[in-house]
């Protein structure tokens, strides 16, 4: 924090929240309208759903691209180029003929929107580490708490007014905004220490990046994590509207408190002094609230006993999204924009796998179904890492 001024301080960390905030912007704004639009596009749930499948991969396949590009060629460029994608696929979605058009467009909107998300970890890992990234990335997370509370309050007034296509414009516009905020921004990663080898030779990193055992720990931990809020976040329209009877725009209301969780979970994990007992302590916190939505499900089927730990499971997956993060970007510091690539791109993977899956069958037991399994998962590999640190207090005991 030191070799920036205070205002460039502050400007920098509103830059960094508003890139990772790029995840929660294309998926969740749109989200009260995801019941409406299958009657727009006179299509099914699932196709409907499927668009938040392919802005998800988008996502995804993204930051492999984008990621060791930025080791090459710098962060700004390809910000730059990212960008200018994400802006140029919004207009498209917009004027959609179809929904396997509109879904393609989304996947595209995904790819660009993926450079922000993977280079908002890349650009902070350049300028901090250990205790100081962690503290970095808890304030990103909670600038990024902002993003779902605001994005689905937003997308249901604004679908009530002009209907979904405003969400795109609005969607177009931040895009537009983060564009020139990349003008302003310094370049954070020095040509000296750039990838001198060819572009395909940035493959190769790929299987060193494997090589780091708790790299790939942390990164299915939070894959798994991904899994869990994805679950939620492709269900929570379906269950809280249809389910339970409420408005887009209740919705919208209840989903932006529940995203306060992500956000007070993320702060909450730096009074932890070690970030491995707090990916602990939030993966067992997912469990619980798992089990407890499980329990109100078949006891007391009405909103508030749903509403409750679902909460609790997004304080929770708070804790384990700022600590793994730290975890892994710290283990593959080496090669930053390819780690942050593998790391972010596991997360909208999972997403991508478990959202279409929420739609078979009954939507409450599928999803309860994908939060046991993934927030087990989650505990598991919580418990791994865990065990790590562990094991290395003991050698420095016996040493």
């Amino acid at each position: 924090m030191s070799q920036f001024s205070k205002k460039y301080y502050l400007f920098l960390i509103l830059f960094l929240g508003m890139l990772s905030a790029f995840g929660p912007f294309v998926t969740d704004m749109y989200l009260p309208t995801l019941p409406s639009m299958a009657e727009v596009f006179h299509t099914t749930t699932s196709l409907v759903q499927l668009g938040l499948a392919t802005s998800m991969l988008g996502l995804a396949v993204g930051q492999i691209f984008f990621g060791p590009l930025s080791d090459k060629y710098g962060r700004k460029a390809v910000l730059i180029s990212a960008m200018i994608l994400f802006a140029v696929s919004t207009v498209a979605s917009i004027y959609s003929p179809s929904i396997e058009f509109f879904n393609f467009c989304r996947f595209l909107q995904g790819l660009g929107g993926s450079g922000g998300i993977v280079l908002s970890r890349s650009i902070a890992t350049d300028c901090y580490s250990g205790r100081e990234l962690a503290k970095t990335l808890a304030v990103i997370g909670a600038v990024n708490g902002i993003a779902p509370v605001t994005a689905p309050v937003i997308g249901g007034l604004v679908s009530e007014a002009v209907g979904w296509q405003g969400i795109f414009w609005i969607l177009f516009g931040i895009g537009a905004v983060i564009l020139l905020m990349c003008m302003v921004f310094k370049e954070s990663h020095d040509k000296d220490k750039r990838h001198k080898g060819s572009v395909g030779s940035l493959l190769l990193k790929f299987p060193e990046i494997f090589r780091l055992k708790y790299f790939v720990v942390y990164t299915i931990l939070y894959a798994f994590t991904c899994g869990t809020l994805f679950s939620y976040i492709s269900s929570a329209s379906f269950i809280i509207q249809n389910h339970f009877g409420f408005s887009e725009l209740q919705f919208a209301i209840v989903f932006g408190v529940n995203a306060l969780g992500i956000g007070i979970g993320s702060a909450m994990s730096l009074k932890f002094r070690n970030m491995k007992n707090a990916a602990v302590f939030g993966a067992a916190g997912t469990v619980l609230a798992t089990a407890l939505q499980v329990g109100a499900y078949i006891f007391l089927p009405s909103f508030w006993p749903y509403e409750i730990p679902t909460f609790l499971m997004l304080v929770s997956i708070g804790f384990i999204l700022t600590s793994a993060t730290t975890l892994a970007m710290d283990e593959g510091r080496m090669m930053i924009g390819t780690a942050s690539a593998i790391f972010g791109a596991s997360g909208f993977l999972s997403g991508g796998i478990v959202s279409p899956l929420v739609g078979i069958g009954n939507i409450m037991t599928t999803t309860l179904i994908l939060l046991g399994i993934c927030s087990i998962g989650s505990l598991i590999f919580a418990f791994w890492a865990y065990r790590r640190s562990t094991g290395q207090q003991q050698a420095a005991t016996v040493s």
